[in-house]
């Protein structure tokens, strides 16, 4: 069961030992169909999932106008005022689909050295924009040092598994690919795999690398 705050939707388990926090892509809101799916697979997994909206895509919901989505750099004290706003009691994990993935890695060092950040979670990470692969987005991954888990579709327009030489990536992130996964890991029908297979793939994915953090702590 989802519950709600002013700021939060809340999914999983009050006990659960780690928390992750997600945010939003640039298009679609926090509860979006995918969101949603993605949060229940977390949540089934013993994960406490908290979700959250950045200003712009907020607003969408006041009649304020459909805003275009501002650059990463521009949100990541959004990012951080999340953080503080969650106070999570249990190791915390930040990241979320695409954009929101991206901004919390970009914030996630700073997080974890001040000790309210324990890993980072990214889902479907925008390496680069569709069809413009020489504009990577990988500086600042080359030199993490928070452990992260990034999960891939391995045909994503945003970054594929043909492409993996090309990003430079910290000995701290592991990287998975979805075989045949898009942008939002779903597989073609003829692949013989569906997109819930995935999701929940990488919920146990996500569980496993909550599991190798704590017992890290």
């Amino acid at each position: 069961m989802t519950e709600s705050s002013p700021r939060f939707l809340i999914d999983g388990p009050a006990d659960a030992r780690a928390t992750i926090l997600l945010a939003h892509g640039a298009g679609a809101p926090m509860d979006s169909d995918w969101m949603n799916a993605v949060a229940a697979a977390l949540a089934a997994e013993k994960l406490r999932v908290a979700r959250f909206e950045f200003a712009y895509m907020a607003s969408r919901r006041t009649g304020a106008g459909k805003k275009p989505p501002p650059k990463a750099e521009k949100v990541m004290e959004e990012y951080r005022q999340a953080v503080t706003a969650l106070d999570a009691t249990t190791p915390l994990i930040i990241g979320g689909k695409s954009m929101g993935g991206r901004v919390a890695s970009m914030v996630a060092d700073e997080l974890a050295t001040s000790g309210q950040v324990s890993g980072l979670l990214c889902l479907g990470y925008p390496f680069h924009p569709p069809g413009k692969p020489e504009k990577l987005r990988t500086a600042h991954l080359s030199e993490m040092t928070t452990p992260a888990l990034i999960c891939q579709g391995a045909r994503d327009p945003f970054g594929n598994e043909s492409e993996a030489d090309a990003f430079s990536l910290s000995p701290a992130i592991e990287l998975i690919w979805f075989a045949d996964g898009d942008h939002d890991l779903k597989p073609r029908k003829a692949s013989g795999m569906t997109l819930d297979q995935h999701v929940a793939n990488m919920a146990k994915a996500a569980r496993a690398f909550a599991e190798r953090i704590i017992a890290e702590k």
